[in-house]
């Protein structure tokens, strides 16, 4: 058996900010933190914080009077933020830059009067962030066919944004539909969709076609990791997303000979290489790492760690 790892594959720029960001926080401030909503969604990464003692809260309200509060890579609305002002919480945001730029792209095409189609899924974290900078001016699409029941005048000023971590394909049939509906809509000046979502999809196109089973490194809650095995299933390829190395099945590679390997943006490295170990283990698998594209992007932590961390906390 020949192992193909994808790379780039696994933590982007956003995630590893996230994650260093509530390290620093526990080093500076002990494990007394709140999280709202999951840091980044992996499994093993949230899993691995409750452990040293971090609480993650669906609610502003959980979180008691003046306690430190992390917004998670996915962004929060301004709604969000209010409640935490009003209990007194030091906050400290993590949300990933490429989020926040789609928040203010909502804020500036809301405040000059044009009334914003987004493209993304339905109760995802990012997605409620972004709906939340103007409820009344954005409507929430998903599907080309959900473009045929909009009800805008030809004539009405319209522009898309998308989530960051959609599917290339799948956001692009739904773009065509806009343009072909609405002539007129606008976008900003360069596509929403993040970098990292972008390469780990194309690194699995280029190199899914000499694989026999695509596995996929991350939680059935990240939109990003599903898309990876959407896509691998879309080259008939048996394909799985997995938290891990005890999610592995003998009856998935029977005569198999070549397995791609790649993992989303939010999944570690280190349940990759349990399941490289495993393969190897298991089935005497040789490893070839394959690399399509360089990744060279990192983000400051948050300004409000930065301040404390300068002035000796």
């Amino acid at each position: 058996m020949k192992i193909i790892l994808a790379n780039p594959r696994g933590f982007c720029a956003g995630v590893n900010m996230a994650i260093e960001c509530l390290d620093k926080a526990i080093s500076m401030f002990g494990s007394n933190i709140y999280v709202y909503h999951e840091i980044v969604h992996n499994k093993y990464v949230v899993e691995r914080f409750t452990q040293q003692g971090v609480k993650f809260v669906n609610e502003i309200a959980e979180v008691p009077l003046g306690s430190i509060l992390l917004y998670s890579a996915h962004g929060v609305s301004p709604e969000i933020r209010e409640q935490s002002r009003k209990r007194d919480l030091r906050t400290i945001d993590a949300t990933c830059p490429l989020v926040t730029k789609v928040h203010l792209e909502a804020v500036r095409y809301a405040r000059d009067g044009y009334h914003i189609i987004l493209i993304g899924h339905e109760g995802h974290d990012e997605v409620i962030g972004t709906m939340g900078e103007a409820p009344a001016s954005i409507t929430l699409v998903e599907t080309p066919e959900e473009v045929a029941n909009l009800q805008f005048p030809d004539d009405a000023k319209i522009a898309y944004l998308t989530q960051t971590t959609l599917s290339v394909d799948e956001a692009g049939r739904v773009i065509a539909a806009l343009r072909n509906r609405y002539p007129k809509i606008d976008s900003p000046p360069k596509e929403d969709i993040c970098y990292a979502t972008t390469n780990r999809q194309d690194a699995v196109k280029q190199l899914a076609k000499d694989a026999d089973v695509v596995l996929v490194l991350g939680s059935q809650n990240s939109s990003n990791s599903r898309r990876l095995k959407e896509i691998g299933a879309s080259f008939e390829k048996k394909a799985f997303l997995i938290d891990g190395a005890s999610e592995l099945r003998h009856e998935w590679f029977e005569g198999v000979n070549c397995v791609l390997v790649t993992a989303g943006a939010s999944a570690p490295d280190v349940v990759v290489q349990d399941c490289i170990d495993w393969l190897v283990r298991e089935y005497g698998a040789t490893l070839e790492e394959v690399t399509t594209r360089e990744e060279h992007v990192s983000f400051p932590l948050p300004k409000e760690l930065r301040i404390l961390q300068s002035a000796g906390r």
